[in-house]
């Protein structure tokens, strides 16, 4: 039986869309009284695990689960073995730098050095300002990291940005872009090799979907 991990939450709805589309019916997981973390299809051809969206990269690296769908941004942040097969194309945000928007600060090579910076994605806010050669220190922070800035822990965060409604609601404003973040399909590297031709035909008919969605948006 393939299993598949999804992420609760935002990508949800649309990670079941997509797999309908290759004949798995992951329905059942949007029916919002269901408390199940493992969901079989009803043709017992496949499995769902609901997992958070951090962990789906692990699941999937260790081999519980063949297939995945998790953010980009989860998979820049945990550097886990996975095998990338399919941008999905939605999920879109940014990862993005913010302060302030009576700080001043234009850009993130403004910040003075050994600046406090809070964020969930430490990795990744790391290897950002090393490649601006701007040494900080690194808060994590596990959410509502706007109130870094806001209480005087930090002058910056790092963090997503999808509207920016959050920001502007807490007096914050984006100053620059790490990266794009979408939802990515992403598979075990070991079954992907030794797939009888099962998880390929997966896959494939996931990403004509979701050429089709990209197509049609």
């Amino acid at each position: 039986m393939i299993t598949v991990a999804l992420a609760k939450g935002a990508l949800l709805k649309d990670s079941a869309a997509r797999f309908a589309a290759a004949g798995l019916d992951f329905s059942a997981a949007l029916d919002k009284d269901n408390r199940q973390l493992m969901l079989p299809t009803p043709c017992g051809r496949a499995r769902a695990l609901l997992v958070r969206n951090g962990d789906v990269p692990t699941y999937v690296a260790y081999g519980q689960a063949q297939l995945g769908v998790v953010g980009y941004d989860v998979l820049r942040e945990h550097q886990l073995p996975v095998a990338q097969l399919v941008d999905l194309g939605f999920g879109g945000c940014r990862m993005a730098v913010a302060v302030k928007a009576s700080s001043g600060y234009e850009r993130a090579a403004d910040l003075p050095p050994h600046c406090r910076v809070a964020s969930k994605f430490t990795h990744c806010a790391r290897e950002y300002f090393d490649g601006l050669d701007l040494p900080v220190e690194l808060v994590h922070l596990n959410g509502s990291v706007e109130l870094g800035p806001i209480t005087g822990m930090s002058e910056a965060i790092v963090d997503l940005v999808a509207t920016g409604r959050t920001l502007r609601d807490n007096g914050l404003v984006a100053i620059e872009d790490l990266f794009h973040t979408t939802a990515r399909l992403v598979g075990h590297p070991l079954s992907m090799r030794l797939d009888d031709g099962s998880l390929n035909a997966i896959v494939e008919a996931v990403r004509t979907a979701s050429a089709a969605a990209g197509a049609a948006g």
